[in-house]
């Protein structure tokens, strides 16, 4: 049986599974001092929950504390940016997705930042299903619901986003152009501000990773209207996905990886990556990820780099039909 979303994972299941495995590598000498992990990305959204709750095994397979920074703002140019300026020394690792390494080339100008020369790729880390959902006094009850309110209020529906050149601010563009809407892209720090914007009805729609929004769900405060997944979740069984609901088209998930500053030696980032596969794959952090909407998809280096080239030209032409103007 599925734990209840939201759900801590066990300290005696963190711990037993950080030293299961964790005494083979304590001979390597890297590293010897704490590391921080750079995470472009509020806290409290679902990447900084499951990311905390990895910490604990991670540093106790690496002996060492694995410290998260948040770098929020501006689409994760910010955090990019402090990544690609770090020392390549495995003492900064940085978490990316896919604004920072795939849209942002092609949404802006003038990055700070390159994202295939400044970052060399550790591993991917998962996906995160999507919940697309409203305030519960709005008064839709489906997204044929939302469309039409849509329509009838063409000043009035906000969708929260991460900024300029976010994944969310490319679904306002491709659902305007969809739905012949003015819904516009209201920008926040991240899924956890999203969330309890919609809860307060300061916006009308939020549409990021589930576990920001499954409390409010549950409290009564949002309404579920579909999920960006390829089947229903089993978690959320009466809510259609994307495709059921009309709106498949739109050809981009949310995903996560792992990866540090160019020139970082290749055998530091092998044992990186060992661990955080370690970790990632282990069945009982997959079920602390399930609960809350979260994928694994932990590998290698080049299993890694392979996504992000495929995931690039797939960013490219997303771009070119949803926001064709650069910024």
């Amino acid at each position: 049986m599925a734990k209840k979303p939201g759900r801590p994972l066990p300290a005696c299941v963190l711990v037993a599974l950080a030293l299961a495995g964790g005494s083979a590598m304590a001979q390597s000498a890297y590293p010897d001092r704490p590391i921080r992990l750079l995470l472009p990305i509020a806290t409290g959204s679902v990447t900084d929950v499951v990311l905390r709750a990895a910490g604990q095994p991670l540093a106790q397979r690496l002996g060492q504390q694995v410290v998260i920074d948040n770098r929020t703002g501006a689409s994760g140019i910010v955090g990019a940016e402090a990544c690609a300026k770090a020392a390549p020394d495995g003492y900064t690792v940085c978490a990316v997705y896919h604004s920072i390494m795939s849209y942002n080339p092609y949404t802006f100008d003038k990055l700070p930042y390159d994202p295939e020369r400044d970052f060399a790729p550790v591993t991917n880390l998962f996906f995160v299903t999507e919940g697309l959902v409203v305030p519960s006094s709005l008064p839709v009850q489906s997204v044929a619901d939302l469309r039409a309110y849509a329509v009838k209020n063409p000043s009035g529906v906000n969708l929260g986003t991460l900024g300029e050149g976010s994944l969310q601010e490319l679904f306002v563009s491709w659902l305007n152009r969809e739905w012949k809407t003015s819904i516009v892209g209201i920008a926040y720090k991240g899924g956890g501000p999203i969330a309890n914007a919609v809860g307060a009805g300061e916006i009308q729609i939020g549409q990021m990773g589930l576990g920001n929004f499954i409390g409010l769900i549950q409290a009564g405060k949002l309404r579920a209207l579909a999920v960006s997944a390829s089947q229903r979740s089993r978690l959320l069984p009466e809510v259609p996905t994307m495709a059921e609901v009309g709106l498949g088209g739109f050809p981009a998930r949310t995903w996560w990886g792992l990866v540090v500053p160019a020139g970082t030696p290749a055998p530091v980032i092998a044992r990186l990556n060992t661990e955080f596969v370690q970790v990632f794959r282990d069945p009982r952090f997959a079920e602390y990820m399930d609960g809350r909407y979260v994928e694994g998809a932990a590998g290698t280096p080049q299993e890694f780099a392979a996504f992000l080239k495929s995931d690039r030209e797939a960013a490219k032409m997303l771009v070119r039909l949803a926001a064709p103007a650069r910024h």
